[in-house]
């Protein structure tokens, strides 16, 4: 499925994630990627070098984008007044994880923000799903979570890819569909819902996030700019 209703630059459907633990190592891949990532996430581990924001204002001054990778989950007056501070930062991107309430309360204080429901977490499978007490399939959680959320006025999901073509079956095509655990080949680390890039585009997504295929590479640069190819190939 080619999904071109969005009007998304095709160089910002990549989204390189910055997981590593200093800032330093994080401005020396950014500067090592150049123009072949022009999309980047910063999550928790980040959080913890005090420099978070600091972080997000020097990728935005290189114009490069920002997804604010904190899945944010609280009542939702406090996550409402959380993303209310956090709209005014320039983010493109932000995660939140929780109730209908929750949802909507963010979605009320987004600004040009685009909130970004966690559906199920792709380090999670068919027995971690039954051990939080989830009884339904995979599929069935992630296309409810879906719907929720574009109901609660959220802009889009993270998602496996896996799970896509059912979102694009059941869920307004307006939805934006973000899809981590992308893997050029297979693997055998904690990422365990995974697919590979053309299938992920091709299935509907909008958006990937790759991590430790681009960060582990011999040449990051060139690990991005091969996926970057790839994902030219199907628009």
């Amino acid at each position: 499925m080619k999904n071109t209703m969005k009007n998304i630059k095709t160089e910002d459907r990549l989204i390189f994630a910055l997981d590593v633990p200093e800032v330093k190592q994080a401005k020396d891949l950014v500067n090592q990627l150049d123009d072949s990532v022009t999309f980047y996430k910063i999550g928790m581990e980040m959080l913890m070098t005090g420099q978070y924001f600091q972080l997000m204002d020097w990728l935005i001054a290189k114009d490069k984008k920002v997804f604010v990778d904190l899945k944010f989950f609280d009542v939702p007056e406090t996550v409402g007044r959380t993303i209310k501070r956090l709209s005014q930062y320039g983010a493109t991107f932000a995660t939140i994880h929780g109730n209908q309430a929750l949802m909507e309360r963010a979605a009320e204080n987004k600004g040009d923000l685009k909130i970004l429901a966690v559906t199920a977490l792709t380090s999670l499978d068919r027995g971690d799903l039954d051990d939080l007490g989830f009884k339904c399939d995979v599929q069935d959680l992630v296309i409810s979570r879906a719907k929720r959320a574009f109901e609660a006025g959220c802009d889009g999901v993270v998602s496996s890819g896996l799970e896509v073509p059912f979102l694009r079956e059941y869920v307004d095509n307006k939805l934006i569909a973000v899809t981590p655990g992308i893997r050029p080949v297979a693997n055998d680390d904690d990422q365990k819902r995974v697919v590979d890039v053309a299938t992920a585009f091709k299935s509907g997504t909008d958006y990937i996030v790759v991590g430790r295929p681009i960060k582990n590479a011999n040449n990051p640069y060139q690990a991005a700019s091969e996926i970057q190819n790839i994902i030219k190939t199907c628009f």
